[in-house]
């Protein structure tokens, strides 16, 4: 055999006419393959951080809602517990002044008492 019957069937092997194509291709585009690939793991990278951005936002939403109520539940039970005070406060005011006018004599259901009340 001479070694043109072996390039032949080498090539014949390998695929023949379109596969020396798909060489010539490959070995042509190469770079330009390459930059398609980068260019689409670049997209996904983008991708991927967008939605983990997203994802972020939400959780910060939902904390920040959640927040929001706690302190609206807080101030309610501030605007309560004041609400109480004030009024502890006012009995015992009445309570100081039911002191204040007070008789400290024995039947004096219609003395005056000895306040300038």
């Amino acid at each position: 055999m001479d070694t043109q019957n072996i390039w032949f069937s080498i090539i014949g092997t390998l695929g023949g006419w379109e596969g020396i194509k798909w060489l010539v291709s490959f070995w042509v585009n190469r770079k330009t393959d390459a930059r398609k690939e980068d260019a689409t793991a670049d997209g996904m990278e983008n991708e991927n951080e967008r939605k983990q951005v997203d994802w972020l936002e939400r959780r910060l939403a939902e904390r920040d809602a959640k927040i929001d109520a706690l302190y609206a539940e807080h101030r309610q039970e501030q605007k309560a517990h004041l609400e109480t005070i004030y009024r502890l406060h006012e009995v015992e005011l009445k309570l100081k002044e039911a002191e204040t006018k007070r008789c400290d004599v024995r039947g004096c259901s219609g003395r005056q008492p000895p306040s300038d009340y």
